[in-house]
């Protein structure tokens, strides 16, 4: 195997410290500035422009996976709130889901006309390969300019960091700030949990237990679908960092140490979602099943749960009302809670952007106070919440900022597991179909995670 250069860990991933102890109390943990490279080229260096009016007419083309309701409608406001302050800029916006932004967005980057601002999603399958095939442009001079690098933790820019030629992440020069947080966790419906006797489960033994009660009720246990593949990576996940805990996710995901996904942490985890799977809990053609749809089915109140991300509270607020709460699981009483989660997506500016300046302008107008509290105010969990921020209690959107805080101030957040690889994404999403299947063993599903792990180590 070639000599690989240690990635150097930051003091832990994800903002967590950070954003509980600065950033969620409202005052912003400040770092002394950007820790990687400062752009070199010409066409990324010099003044910069932070008035978009003076740029004279300007089609800016935004291509967002901001589907969601609450992202939708927060985008679009914004949107049409930055053409009114700048009424010579014209927003053309180009809205996919997340999968399909996977399978379009690199075509798109490399098209006679790409866009000008993109969301990336962070790690080497998206950012790293942009990166790589240099279509995308450091926005150091940007966070400079817009005291992004003050505002933000350094843990979080660090996320959006790489080196110029994508090989190292989480180093180098700066690609991008995303406007918002997320976890993923455990939806409820408060009525049907007391109707079984049930209080809100804290630790997986709690959630396996209430599963079985709600199956053998004969009401459908948790609500899922794993058509658009992203469920999958949530899922085993969300149960990888309960049984395996969180020194071996983060060793696996950032590449540090002897981690292996064939170790018994891994095995156990694959296991146990096998095990949900056979006993009915994930339903019934649940792999030809959208999120979408199992989402819409746990609003509707045909399941007990639904494991998803803090973005569906927006979907499921309107539905349910004061009927639905959130909250993560920790791998025992006593325990602190564990779950993926950290950012969302990454704005970033594309290297053939005839108008960086003013892409980056409305990246700023995205991610300042007030964009942050224009995503709130939508049902979104903003990247650094305003300190006047405060849900009304006894709402979903309290429960989350509950559970928010619980995790981050405990250093309970752990990294999405597609961020492995260049090709983490579709080897996981793909084995997890077939594991939950029953078409690979548990086993066989490790020894697939790291053939991918080791081709990639081996290639460094």
């Amino acid at each position: 195997m070639a000599e690989r250069t240690p990635r150097r860990r930051r003091r832990r991933l994800i903002a967590a410290a950070a954003l509980a102890t600065g950033v969620l109390t409202g005052v912003a943990a400040c770092s002394p500035g950007p820790s990687g490279g400062s752009a070199t080229s010409a066409k990324t260096s010099g003044p910069v422009s932070t008035d978009p009016a003076k740029a004279g007419k300007v089609t800016l083309t935004v291509w967002d996976q901001n589907t969601d309701p609450g992202a939708n409608v927060s985008t679009e406001a914004l949107n049409k709130a930055f053409m009114a302050k700048y009424p010579n800029v014209t927003i053309k916006r180009v809205s996919r889901s997340f999968a399909d932004l996977k399978t379009t967005l690199k075509l798109a980057l490399s098209s006679a006309n790409p866009p000008d601002v993109v969301q990336a999603n962070q790690g080497y399958p998206d950012m790293g390969a942009f990166v790589k095939a240099k279509l995308l442009q450091p926005v150091d001079r940007y966070a400079k300019a817009y005291g992004w690098d003050s505002s933000f933790p350094s843990q979080l820019l660090d996320l959006n960091r790489f080196s110029p030629d994508g090989k190292t992440w989480e180093t180098g020069d700066l690609y991008g700030v995303s406007q918002t947080g997320e976890i993923i966790g455990v939806y409820y419906n408060k009525a049907k949990l007391k109707s079984l006797g049930l209080s809100v489960p804290t630790t997986l033994g709690g959630f396996e237990t209430a599963l079985a009660k709600a199956k053998a009720s004969g009401l459908q246990p948790l609500s899922y679908g794993d058509a658009d593949k992203s469920p999958g990576i949530h899922i085993f996940g969300v149960i990888q960092a309960l049984v395996a805990g969180k020194p071996e996710v983060r060793k696996l995901v950032f590449d540090e140490g002897d981690a292996k996904w064939t170790d018994s942490g891994t095995l156990k985890a694959a296991t146990t979602l096998r095990r949900w799977a056979d006993k009915g809990y994930l339903g019934s053609g649940f792999n030809g099943k959208s999120k979408d749809q199992a989402v819409d089915s746990f609003g509707r109140g045909t399941s007990l749960f639904l494991l998803e991300g803090t973005w569906q509270s927006a979907v499921l607020a309107p539905k349910m009302k004061q009927n639905v709460g959130f909250t993560a699981l920790s791998p025992a009483a006593g325990q602190p809670p564990l779950t993926q989660g950290g950012e969302g997506l990454a704005w970033s500016v594309t290297s053939k952007s005839k108008h960086p300046d003013v892409a980056g302008a409305y990246i700023d107008f995205l991610v300042n106070k007030n964009g942050m509290k224009v995503a709130a105010s939508h049902g979104n969990l903003p990247a650094l919440p305003p300190a006047d921020y405060k849900p009304t209690p006894g709402t979903v959107d309290a429960d989350i900022l509950t559970r928010w805080k619980a995790v981050s101030e405990k250093d309970g957040l752990l990294p999405y597991l597609d961020y492995t690889t260049p090709t983490f994404y579709d080897t996981l999403t793909a084995a997890v179909q077939e594991l939950t299947a029953g078409h690979l063993t548990p086993k066989a599903f490790t020894t697939r995670l790291q053939s991918d792990y080791s081709s990639f180590q081996n290639s460094r």
